[in-house]
Order: C-alpha cells, then sequence, then structure tokens
C-alpha cells in the first residue's frame, strides 16, 4: 500500500466503511477500504484544485505569470482543437475537454514520482473516464438533436435501418471498451517497466525510460481528449 493511501486509510477508514455499509457494500478490508488507485485520483483531484485555485487568484493581464501562461496554453489548445473537429458551438464542450485532458495527465504523470502509481494504471479509472465521456457525448448529441438523434444510428438507407442500428449500437458500445483498454494497457506497462529497471539498475540510468513513460503519458492523454473530440462532433452534427 502506498503512504497517501496509508494516511487516508489512517483517517477515514471508519467514515467510509460507515458509507460503504449504508450502501450494502462489505470492504473486503475494514482496515484499509481505500484502495491505491481511488487515494491517487483523490490525490490528483487536491493537486488540481490547488493549481486551479493558485491560478485564480494570480490572474492577472498585465503580468501572468508562467502557471497562468502554461494554463491560457493548454485551453488555447483545446479550444482550436475542438474549433476544428467539433465546429459550431464547439465552446460549450471545452470545459468538459480541459477537465476530462487535466485529469487524465496529471493520472498518468504521477507514476513517474516515487511512492506514487498512475491511476489510470487499473482498468477501473480509465473506465470511468471513458463510461462518463460515453454518457456525455450521447447527452450532448440528444440536447443538440432532440429525437431526431436516433438518425445518427440508422445509416442512409431506410430498409436497412434495423440492422445499422444493431451494428451502431455495439459500435458505440466498443468505444467505451477501447478507451478504456487503450490508455489502462499503456500506462500499466510503463509503470511496469520504470519499475522493472528501478530495481535492476541506477535511477541516473533508468531517466530514458522515466522520459519514455512521459511521452507515452502525454501521447495516451491527447489519444484519450482526441477521440471524445470526435465522438462529441459526430453527435452535435445536424442531419441533412
Amino acid at each position: 500500500m502506498l503512504p497517501f493511501t496509508e494516511l487516508l486509510n489512517r483517517l477515514f477508514a471508519a467514515p467510509v466503511n460507515a458509507l460503504l455499509h449504508a450502501l450494502g457494500i462489505h470492504a473486503r478490508h475494514a482496515d484499509r477500504p481505500i484502495p491505491d488507485y481511488i487515494a491517487m485520483q483523490i490525490l490528483v483531484f487536491l493537486l488540481l484544485l490547488l493549481v486551479f485555485i493558485v491560478v485564480r487568484a494570480r490572474l492577472s493581464v498585465e503580468k501572468p505569470g508562467a502557471l497562468q501562461h502554461l494554463m491560457e496554453g493548454l485551453v488555447g489548445f483545446v479550444e482550436d482543437s475542438c474549433h476544428e473537429i467539433i465546429g459550431h458551438d464547439y465552446r460549450r464542450y471545452v470545459p468538459y475537454i480541459c477537465a476530462l485532458g487535466m485529469f487524465i495527465l496529471c493520472c498518468n504523470l504521477l507514476g513517474v514520482i516515487p511512492f506514487f502509481d498512475s491511476p489510470t494504471g487499473d482498468p477501473r479509472v480509465p473506465l470511468g473516464c471513458a463510461v462518463v465521456t460515453w454518457i456525455y457525448y450521447h447527452a450532448a448529441g440528444i440536447r443538440t438533436n432532440g429525437a431526431s438523434y436516433i438518425k445518427h444510428f440508422l445509416g442512409p438507407v431506410w430498409w436497412l435501418a434495423p440492422l445499422m442500428f444493431v451494428i451502431e449500437i455495439c459500435s458505440h458500445l466498443a468505444r467505451i471498451l477501447s478507451l478504456t483498454v487503450r490508455l489502462f494497457a499503456n500506462m500499466f506497462a510503463g509503470d511496469m517497466v520504470i519499475l522493472v529497471f528501478f530495481s535492476m539498475i541506477p535511477i541516473a540510468l533508468s531517466v530514458p525510460f522515466v522520459a519514455l513513460h512521459i511521452f507515452v503519458a502525454l501521447v495516451q492523454t491527447y489519444i484519450f481528449i482526441l477521440l471524445a473530440m470526435v465522438y462529441l462532433g459526430e453527435a452535435v452534427a445536424h442531419e441533412h
């Protein structure tokens, strides 16, 4: 168990167990009901919350700081990508894509720090991000197109509509699996590579593998939010 997880369990094991019992769930280990992947997500949330508070407190038009420049660059990159991929009314989706991207990126990079793990190396975390994204883009499609959103699942030929509907439903469900497996497999492999080489060779010689992990973390974050934008663009497109 990671040190931060032990701290959380020491402080909050009793209320967490009470909450789980109220929901009819029984933790496998009552003395440590909070697993590592939950603790790491809480840590990422707290870190991001701290960053947002600091940026908000130091917002400046005349003398923006380095952190403000970084955040503005990230938001600008997401805005440009959303504009290009989603198109009309893209701005309403920028906050979700930004939040999703920052959360996944921080989760991916956390495993680089000693005594921490990447929560995205546990399949339940990428699955959660995938399911939320799946629900979000379908909700956006229904909000934008109303009942006509069903036309996205029927295809252009009316007599093939029943078959196309089944195929499209399977295709959309497969997106959850695709998003989950892609992110989980890459981050789990990255964590294992770093762990193995840290145990075999000096830390200084492991720097290339850490750099590779950081590169994979960046790429996988970009791929996840890129696919989220593509799915959003398809969902909110108007049928003609």
